[in-house]
Protein backbone atom coordinates (compact mmCIF):
# COMPACT_ATOMS: atom_id res chain seq x y z
CA UNK A 1 0.00 0.00 0.00
CA UNK A 2 2.69 2.09 0.86
CA UNK A 3 4.41 1.95 -2.53
CA UNK A 4 0.98 3.02 -4.11
CA UNK A 5 0.60 5.88 -2.20
CA UNK A 6 3.77 6.96 -3.02
CA UNK A 7 3.47 6.70 -6.80
CA UNK A 8 0.05 8.48 -6.84
CA UNK A 9 1.89 11.31 -4.60
CA UNK A 10 4.21 11.37 -7.31
CA UNK A 11 1.75 11.46 -10.10
CA UNK A 12 -0.36 14.46 -8.73
CA UNK A 13 3.20 16.06 -8.14
CA UNK A 14 3.90 15.97 -12.02
CA UNK A 15 3.39 19.30 -14.11
CA UNK A 16 0.58 19.80 -16.31
CA UNK A 17 1.34 19.66 -19.46
CA UNK A 18 0.96 22.41 -21.76
CA UNK A 19 -2.35 22.62 -23.73
CA UNK A 20 -1.24 21.67 -27.42
CA UNK A 21 -4.37 22.16 -29.29
CA UNK A 22 -3.19 25.67 -30.16
CA UNK A 23 -0.43 23.93 -31.78
CA UNK A 24 -1.65 21.59 -34.03
CA UNK A 25 -0.62 22.71 -37.92
CA UNK A 26 -3.61 23.22 -40.14
CA UNK A 27 -2.77 20.36 -42.27
CA UNK A 28 -3.29 18.44 -38.97
CA UNK A 29 -6.81 19.72 -38.30
CA UNK A 30 -7.98 19.00 -42.15
CA UNK A 31 -10.01 15.97 -42.47
CA UNK A 32 -8.13 15.72 -45.91
CA UNK A 33 -5.07 15.90 -47.07
CA UNK A 34 -4.52 19.18 -49.18
CA UNK A 35 -4.29 19.31 -52.48
CA UNK A 36 -0.67 19.88 -53.74
CA UNK A 37 -1.46 22.69 -56.32
CA UNK A 38 -4.23 24.31 -54.13
CA UNK A 39 -2.27 23.91 -50.49
CA UNK A 40 0.45 26.85 -49.87
CA UNK A 41 2.28 27.23 -46.97
CA UNK A 42 1.87 30.63 -45.18
CA UNK A 43 5.65 31.54 -44.42
CA UNK A 44 4.79 35.02 -43.51
CA UNK A 45 2.13 34.35 -40.55
CA UNK A 46 5.08 34.00 -38.17
CA UNK A 47 6.72 37.29 -39.05
CA UNK A 48 6.50 40.35 -36.78
CA UNK A 49 5.49 43.83 -38.66
CA UNK A 50 1.97 43.40 -39.62
CA UNK A 51 2.73 41.31 -42.53
CA UNK A 52 0.44 38.65 -41.20
CA UNK A 53 -2.43 41.56 -41.53
CA UNK A 54 -4.71 41.81 -44.77
CA UNK A 55 -7.96 42.27 -45.42
CA UNK A 56 -8.43 39.38 -48.25
CA UNK A 57 -8.65 35.67 -47.28
CA UNK A 58 -8.44 33.07 -49.97
CA UNK A 59 -11.18 30.67 -49.81
CA UNK A 60 -11.05 27.30 -51.30
CA UNK A 61 -14.97 25.26 -52.32
CA UNK A 62 -15.50 21.80 -53.88
CA UNK A 63 -12.54 20.37 -55.87
CA UNK A 64 -10.15 23.15 -57.25
CA UNK A 65 -12.23 26.35 -57.38
CA UNK A 66 -10.89 29.04 -54.95
CA UNK A 67 -11.81 32.68 -55.04
CA UNK A 68 -10.32 35.85 -52.87
CA UNK A 69 -12.45 37.80 -50.81
CA UNK A 70 -12.48 40.73 -48.49
CA UNK A 71 -12.84 40.51 -45.04
CA UNK A 72 -14.48 43.86 -44.72
CA UNK A 73 -15.83 43.52 -41.26
CA UNK A 74 -12.16 42.06 -39.50
CA UNK A 75 -13.25 38.72 -38.61
CA UNK A 76 -10.80 37.16 -36.71
CA UNK A 77 -10.10 34.18 -39.25
CA UNK A 78 -7.71 31.23 -39.33
CA UNK A 79 -6.49 28.80 -41.48
CA UNK A 80 -9.36 25.98 -41.51
CA UNK A 81 -12.37 28.46 -40.99
CA UNK A 82 -15.28 27.79 -42.45
CA UNK A 83 -17.16 30.95 -43.86
CA UNK A 84 -20.14 32.33 -45.14
CA UNK A 85 -19.23 34.09 -48.30
CA UNK A 86 -20.91 36.37 -51.47
CA UNK A 87 -22.50 34.68 -53.97
CA UNK A 88 -24.60 35.19 -56.87
CA UNK A 89 -27.49 34.86 -55.50
CA UNK A 90 -27.34 34.32 -52.15
CA UNK A 91 -24.74 32.96 -50.34
CA UNK A 92 -21.74 30.21 -50.79
CA UNK A 93 -19.90 27.71 -47.69
CA UNK A 94 -15.69 27.42 -48.50
CA UNK A 95 -12.97 26.72 -45.96
CA UNK A 96 -10.20 29.55 -45.29
CA UNK A 97 -6.95 28.36 -47.10
CA UNK A 98 -4.53 31.25 -46.35
CA UNK A 99 -4.76 34.64 -44.29
CA UNK A 100 -2.31 37.78 -44.42
CA UNK A 101 0.08 39.53 -46.66
CA UNK A 102 0.57 35.95 -49.05
CA UNK A 103 -3.01 36.76 -50.30
CA UNK A 104 -1.97 39.63 -51.90
CA UNK A 105 1.16 37.50 -54.21
CA UNK A 106 -1.33 34.51 -54.50
CA UNK A 107 -4.23 37.13 -56.20
CA UNK A 108 -1.33 38.50 -58.36
CA UNK A 109 -0.47 34.85 -59.04
CA UNK A 110 -3.49 34.07 -60.69
CA UNK A 111 -4.00 37.63 -62.48
CA UNK A 112 -6.62 39.44 -61.11
CA UNK A 113 -6.74 42.66 -61.17
CA UNK A 114 -6.81 45.54 -58.83
CA UNK A 115 -9.98 47.15 -60.07
CA UNK A 116 -12.34 43.78 -60.06
CA UNK A 117 -15.33 43.04 -58.25
CA UNK A 118 -14.07 41.81 -54.96
CA UNK A 119 -16.80 39.72 -53.13
CA UNK A 120 -17.52 40.08 -49.14
CA UNK A 121 -17.04 37.77 -46.44
CA UNK A 122 -20.52 37.26 -44.22
CA UNK A 123 -19.60 35.57 -41.10
CA UNK A 124 -18.16 32.42 -40.01
CA UNK A 125 -20.43 29.32 -41.00
CA UNK A 126 -23.01 28.34 -38.42
CA UNK A 127 -24.46 25.23 -37.84
CA UNK A 128 -27.42 25.93 -39.46
CA UNK A 129 -25.53 26.86 -42.49
CA UNK A 130 -23.30 23.76 -41.99
CA UNK A 131 -26.21 21.00 -42.32
CA UNK A 132 -27.95 22.89 -45.36
CA UNK A 133 -24.20 23.02 -46.92
CA UNK A 134 -24.40 19.56 -46.63
CA UNK A 135 -27.47 18.38 -47.27
CA UNK A 136 -26.62 20.34 -50.97
CA UNK A 137 -23.30 18.35 -51.25
CA UNK A 138 -25.59 14.55 -50.55
CA UNK A 139 -27.83 15.55 -53.52
CA UNK A 140 -24.77 15.69 -56.03
CA UNK A 141 -23.60 12.14 -57.08
CA UNK A 142 -27.92 11.79 -57.64
CA UNK A 143 -27.91 15.08 -59.59
CA UNK A 144 -25.10 13.85 -61.69
CA UNK A 145 -26.76 11.21 -62.40
CA UNK A 146 -29.93 12.35 -63.68
CA UNK A 147 -28.70 15.26 -65.49
CA UNK A 148 -26.68 12.50 -67.83
CA UNK A 149 -29.54 10.93 -68.36
CA UNK A 150 -31.46 14.02 -69.14
CA UNK A 151 -28.49 14.90 -71.65
CA UNK A 152 -28.76 11.86 -73.62
CA UNK A 153 -32.31 12.10 -73.99
CA UNK A 154 -31.83 15.05 -75.57
CA UNK A 155 -28.86 13.79 -77.85
CA UNK A 156 -26.37 16.66 -76.65
CA UNK A 157 -22.63 15.17 -77.58
CA UNK A 158 -21.66 16.45 -74.33
CA UNK A 159 -20.45 14.51 -70.95
CA UNK A 160 -21.77 15.72 -67.52
CA UNK A 161 -18.94 14.67 -65.63
CA UNK A 162 -19.26 16.96 -62.29
CA UNK A 163 -22.05 18.68 -60.24
CA UNK A 164 -21.21 21.18 -57.31
CA UNK A 165 -23.98 23.04 -55.56
CA UNK A 166 -23.84 26.41 -53.79
CA UNK A 167 -23.72 26.38 -50.12
CA UNK A 168 -27.10 27.44 -49.71
CA UNK A 169 -29.03 24.92 -52.36
CA UNK A 170 -29.83 27.82 -54.56
CA UNK A 171 -27.68 27.01 -57.52
CA UNK A 172 -25.68 24.36 -59.32
CA UNK A 173 -22.75 24.35 -61.18
CA UNK A 174 -22.79 21.45 -64.21
CA UNK A 175 -19.12 20.89 -65.43
CA UNK A 176 -18.71 19.10 -68.76
CA UNK A 177 -16.54 18.04 -71.72
CA UNK A 178 -17.36 18.24 -75.30
CA UNK A 179 -15.50 17.81 -78.26
CA UNK A 180 -17.76 20.45 -80.53
CA UNK A 181 -20.02 23.23 -80.03
CA UNK A 182 -23.00 22.48 -77.94
CA UNK A 183 -26.47 24.14 -77.78
CA UNK A 184 -27.84 23.31 -74.45
CA UNK A 185 -30.40 25.77 -73.83
CA UNK A 186 -32.87 23.16 -73.87
CA UNK A 187 -30.94 21.02 -71.62
CA UNK A 188 -30.87 24.16 -69.27
CA UNK A 189 -34.65 24.49 -69.18
CA UNK A 190 -35.44 20.79 -68.22
CA UNK A 191 -32.63 20.96 -65.62
CA UNK A 192 -34.11 23.93 -63.93
CA UNK A 193 -37.23 22.58 -63.95
CA UNK A 194 -36.24 18.96 -62.75
CA UNK A 195 -34.41 20.00 -59.64
CA UNK A 196 -35.84 23.63 -59.18
CA UNK A 197 -32.48 25.63 -58.58
CA UNK A 198 -30.42 27.98 -60.61
CA UNK A 199 -28.44 26.50 -63.44
CA UNK A 200 -24.85 27.09 -64.60
CA UNK A 201 -22.72 25.76 -67.01
CA UNK A 202 -18.91 25.49 -66.88
CA UNK A 203 -17.00 23.53 -70.20
CA UNK A 204 -13.83 21.76 -69.20
CA UNK A 205 -11.25 19.90 -70.88
CA UNK A 206 -9.99 16.69 -70.15
CA UNK A 207 -7.16 17.09 -68.42
CA UNK A 208 -9.54 19.29 -66.34
CA UNK A 209 -11.88 16.92 -65.55
CA UNK A 210 -8.55 14.27 -64.56
CA UNK A 211 -7.84 16.68 -62.61
CA UNK A 212 -10.37 17.09 -60.61
CA UNK A 213 -11.62 13.08 -60.45
CA UNK A 214 -7.69 12.57 -59.42
CA UNK A 215 -6.00 9.31 -59.95
CA UNK A 216 -3.21 7.13 -59.53
CA UNK A 217 -0.89 7.00 -62.94
CA UNK A 218 1.41 4.45 -64.27
CA UNK A 219 4.68 5.56 -62.75
CA UNK A 220 2.96 4.91 -59.03
CA UNK A 221 2.21 8.12 -58.01
CA UNK A 222 -1.05 10.74 -57.91
CA UNK A 223 -1.61 12.43 -61.30
CA UNK A 224 0.64 15.84 -61.81
CA UNK A 225 -3.08 17.39 -62.89
CA UNK A 226 -4.33 16.62 -59.77
CA UNK A 227 -1.09 17.31 -57.29
CA UNK A 228 0.49 20.23 -58.48
CA UNK A 229 0.17 21.21 -62.34
CA UNK A 230 -1.64 24.47 -62.83
CA UNK A 231 -1.32 25.02 -66.66
CA UNK A 232 -2.33 22.50 -68.96
CA UNK A 233 0.36 23.25 -72.17
CA UNK A 234 -0.49 21.16 -75.60
CA UNK A 235 1.42 17.99 -76.04
CA UNK A 236 2.22 16.74 -79.52
CA UNK A 237 3.82 13.45 -81.15
CA UNK A 238 6.93 14.88 -81.82
CA UNK A 239 7.78 14.86 -77.98
CA UNK A 240 7.76 11.22 -78.60
CA UNK A 241 9.43 11.16 -81.82
CA UNK A 242 12.91 13.64 -80.04
CA UNK A 243 12.70 10.65 -76.79
CA UNK A 244 12.66 7.95 -79.20
CA UNK A 245 9.32 6.65 -77.89
CA UNK A 246 7.61 4.03 -79.32
CA UNK A 247 4.45 5.61 -81.16
CA UNK A 248 1.84 2.99 -79.03
CA UNK A 249 -1.27 4.84 -78.30
CA UNK A 250 -2.07 2.54 -75.17
CA UNK A 251 1.27 3.50 -73.88
CA UNK A 252 1.07 7.07 -74.50
CA UNK A 253 -2.55 8.17 -73.22
CA UNK A 254 -3.01 8.73 -69.86
CA UNK A 255 -6.32 8.29 -67.91
CA UNK A 256 -7.88 11.49 -69.68
CA UNK A 257 -7.36 9.42 -73.24
CA UNK A 258 -4.89 12.17 -74.22
CA UNK A 259 -1.16 12.69 -74.82
CA UNK A 260 0.37 12.06 -71.14
CA UNK A 261 1.74 15.54 -69.79
CA UNK A 262 4.85 14.40 -68.70
CA UNK A 263 6.07 13.72 -71.91
CA UNK A 264 6.52 17.78 -72.13
CA UNK A 265 9.05 17.05 -69.27
CA UNK A 266 12.37 16.22 -70.47
CA UNK A 267 11.87 17.19 -74.30
CA UNK A 268 13.77 20.31 -74.37
CA UNK A 269 16.97 18.11 -72.82
CA UNK A 270 16.45 15.56 -75.75
CA UNK A 271 16.28 18.71 -78.82
CA UNK A 272 19.06 20.48 -77.18
CA UNK A 273 21.22 16.93 -77.19
CA UNK A 274 19.95 16.12 -80.92
CA UNK A 275 21.53 19.31 -82.01
CA UNK A 276 24.91 18.07 -80.41
CA UNK A 277 24.63 14.79 -83.05
CA UNK A 278 25.15 14.33 -86.55
CA UNK A 279 22.31 14.69 -88.43
CA UNK A 280 20.15 11.44 -89.62
CA UNK A 281 20.30 12.19 -93.28
CA UNK A 282 24.42 12.14 -93.80
CA UNK A 283 25.60 8.96 -95.04
CA UNK A 284 28.61 8.10 -94.35
CA UNK A 285 31.68 6.81 -97.10
CA UNK A 286 34.73 4.37 -96.10
CA UNK A 287 36.89 2.91 -98.93
CA UNK A 288 34.14 -0.26 -99.17
CA UNK A 289 30.88 0.80 -98.14
CA UNK A 290 28.61 3.35 -97.69
CA UNK A 291 26.81 3.58 -93.68
CA UNK A 292 23.56 4.75 -93.35
CA UNK A 293 22.05 5.84 -90.03
CA UNK A 294 20.59 3.41 -87.72
CA UNK A 295 19.42 4.40 -84.71
CA UNK A 296 21.03 6.67 -81.84
CA UNK A 297 21.70 6.90 -78.35
CA UNK A 298 21.72 10.23 -76.75
CA UNK A 299 22.75 9.39 -73.52
CA UNK A 300 25.71 7.30 -74.43
CA UNK A 301 26.40 9.93 -77.30
CA UNK A 302 26.79 6.97 -80.21
CA UNK A 303 25.54 6.07 -83.92
CA UNK A 304 24.49 3.08 -84.75
CA UNK A 305 25.51 2.74 -88.80
CA UNK A 306 24.11 0.52 -91.13
CA UNK A 307 25.54 -0.30 -94.55
CA UNK A 308 21.58 -0.97 -95.69
CA UNK A 309 19.11 1.37 -95.95
CA UNK A 310 16.67 -0.43 -95.12
CA UNK A 311 17.35 -2.90 -92.88
CA UNK A 312 20.21 -3.62 -90.43
CA UNK A 313 22.95 -5.02 -91.75
CA UNK A 314 26.71 -4.94 -90.87
CA UNK A 315 26.02 -2.48 -87.93
CA UNK A 316 28.77 -0.71 -86.74
CA UNK A 317 28.17 2.07 -83.74
CA UNK A 318 30.86 4.80 -83.27
CA UNK A 319 30.66 8.32 -80.63
CA UNK A 320 29.26 11.29 -82.22
CA UNK A 321 33.33 12.57 -82.32
CA UNK A 322 34.04 9.91 -84.63
CA UNK A 323 31.11 10.43 -86.92
CA UNK A 324 31.73 14.12 -87.06
CA UNK A 325 35.70 13.34 -88.00
CA UNK A 326 34.35 10.94 -90.82
CA UNK A 327 31.86 14.23 -92.49
CA UNK A 328 34.78 16.17 -92.19
CA UNK A 329 37.36 13.75 -94.06
CA UNK A 330 33.98 12.45 -96.34
CA UNK A 331 33.90 16.66 -97.46
CA UNK A 332 37.45 17.05 -98.34
CA UNK A 333 37.17 14.04 -100.30
CA UNK A 334 38.78 11.20 -98.05
CA UNK A 335 37.40 7.74 -97.21
CA UNK A 336 38.44 5.71 -94.13
CA UNK A 337 39.21 2.53 -94.35
CA UNK A 338 36.79 1.91 -91.69
CA UNK A 339 34.15 3.76 -89.55
CA UNK A 340 35.85 2.67 -85.82
CA UNK A 341 39.11 4.10 -85.39
CA UNK A 342 42.23 1.57 -84.77
CA UNK A 343 42.14 -0.13 -81.82
CA UNK A 344 37.90 0.59 -80.59
CA UNK A 345 37.07 -2.70 -81.79
CA UNK A 346 35.87 -4.68 -78.90
CA UNK A 347 35.96 -8.36 -79.52
CA UNK A 348 32.62 -9.58 -78.85
CA UNK A 349 31.97 -10.84 -75.26
CA UNK A 350 31.66 -14.87 -75.15
CA UNK A 351 28.56 -15.43 -72.67
CA UNK A 352 29.34 -17.85 -69.53
CA UNK A 353 27.00 -20.25 -69.66
CA UNK A 354 24.33 -21.94 -73.14
CA UNK A 355 21.05 -21.70 -72.68
CA UNK A 356 21.24 -25.60 -72.82
CA UNK A 357 17.62 -26.25 -71.70
CA UNK A 358 16.24 -23.45 -72.76
CA UNK A 359 15.84 -21.49 -69.66
CA UNK A 360 16.08 -17.75 -71.65
CA UNK A 361 12.94 -19.23 -73.54
CA UNK A 362 9.83 -16.90 -73.34
CA UNK A 363 7.66 -19.75 -73.78
CA UNK A 364 8.67 -21.71 -71.21
CA UNK A 365 6.68 -21.60 -68.38
CA UNK A 366 3.39 -22.43 -70.92
CA UNK A 367 1.73 -25.21 -71.27
CA UNK A 368 2.43 -27.98 -73.58
CA UNK A 369 -0.86 -29.39 -75.70
CA UNK A 370 -0.89 -32.95 -75.28
CA UNK A 371 -1.59 -35.02 -78.52
CA UNK A 372 -4.81 -37.32 -77.98
CA UNK A 373 -3.83 -40.53 -78.97
CA UNK A 374 -6.53 -42.94 -80.66
CA UNK A 375 -7.90 -45.48 -79.21
CA UNK A 376 -7.74 -48.61 -81.97
CA UNK A 377 -8.81 -51.32 -79.03
CA UNK A 378 -12.53 -49.94 -79.74
CA UNK A 379 -12.12 -49.55 -83.49
CA UNK A 380 -10.91 -54.10 -83.42
CA UNK A 381 -13.75 -54.57 -81.00
CA UNK A 382 -12.07 -54.98 -77.98
CA UNK A 383 -13.90 -53.52 -74.66
CA UNK A 384 -13.15 -52.78 -71.08
CA UNK A 385 -12.41 -56.17 -70.22
CA UNK A 386 -9.42 -56.37 -72.40
CA UNK A 387 -8.31 -53.42 -71.07
CA UNK A 388 -8.72 -54.75 -67.69
CA UNK A 389 -6.60 -57.77 -68.43
CA UNK A 390 -3.41 -55.91 -69.67
CA UNK A 391 -3.22 -53.89 -66.64
CA UNK A 392 -3.43 -57.57 -64.47
CA UNK A 393 0.22 -58.84 -63.29
CA UNK A 394 -0.76 -62.18 -63.34
CA UNK A 395 1.65 -63.01 -66.36
CA UNK A 396 -1.12 -64.00 -68.80
CA UNK A 397 -0.44 -63.67 -72.36
CA UNK A 398 -2.81 -60.43 -73.20
CA UNK A 399 -2.54 -60.60 -77.10
CA UNK A 400 -4.04 -64.45 -77.03
CA UNK A 401 -6.78 -63.31 -75.12
CA UNK A 402 -7.92 -60.42 -77.41
CA UNK A 403 -7.12 -63.01 -80.34
CA UNK A 404 -9.41 -65.82 -78.84
CA UNK A 405 -12.24 -63.14 -78.66
CA UNK A 406 -11.76 -61.98 -82.36
CA UNK A 407 -12.02 -65.58 -83.36
CA UNK A 408 -15.35 -65.99 -81.13
CA UNK A 409 -16.89 -62.42 -82.21
CA UNK A 410 -15.98 -63.71 -85.88
CA UNK A 411 -17.79 -66.88 -85.32
CA UNK A 412 -20.67 -65.10 -83.69
CA UNK A 413 -21.27 -62.60 -86.54
CA UNK A 414 -20.86 -65.30 -89.08
CA UNK A 415 -24.15 -67.37 -87.31
CA UNK A 416 -21.89 -70.61 -86.75
CA UNK A 417 -20.04 -72.13 -83.60
CA UNK A 418 -16.92 -74.34 -83.81
CA UNK A 419 -18.45 -76.41 -81.22
CA UNK A 420 -21.36 -78.23 -82.43
CA UNK A 421 -22.96 -76.40 -85.49
CA UNK A 422 -25.66 -74.26 -83.86
CA UNK A 423 -26.15 -70.81 -84.01
CA UNK A 424 -25.48 -68.78 -80.87
CA UNK A 425 -29.36 -68.59 -80.03
CA UNK A 426 -29.51 -72.64 -80.08
CA UNK A 427 -31.45 -72.77 -82.99
CA UNK A 428 -30.75 -75.49 -85.98
CA UNK A 429 -28.62 -74.32 -88.80
CA UNK A 430 -30.31 -72.91 -91.52
CA UNK A 431 -28.36 -73.94 -95.40
CA UNK A 432 -27.96 -70.80 -97.04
Amino acid sequence: MADENTIDNTISELPDLPDQSSAIGYDERRKEPPRGKLYCYDWLGDIPGGLAEFDMVEVQFKNTRKGYYKNSTNIPLEKGDMVAVEASPGHDIGEVTLTGELVKLQMKKANIKPDAEIRRVFRKAKPADLEKYEEAKAKEVDTMIRSRKIAESLQLKMKIGDVEYQGDGNKAIFYYIADERVDFRQLIKVLAETFKVRIEMKQIGARQEAGRIGGIGPCGRPLCCSSWMTSFISVATSAARYQDISLNPQKLAGQCAKLKCCLNFEVDAYVEAVKRMPAKDIRLETADNTYFHFKTDIFKREITYSTDKSIPANLVTIDAARAFEIIAMNKNGEKPLKLQRDGDEKPKAVSEFGDIIGQDSLTRFDKKKKKKKKNNNKLNGVGEDSRRSENQPDGRNSRNERGDRRNRNRNGRGGTNNRGGENNNNQPQTDA
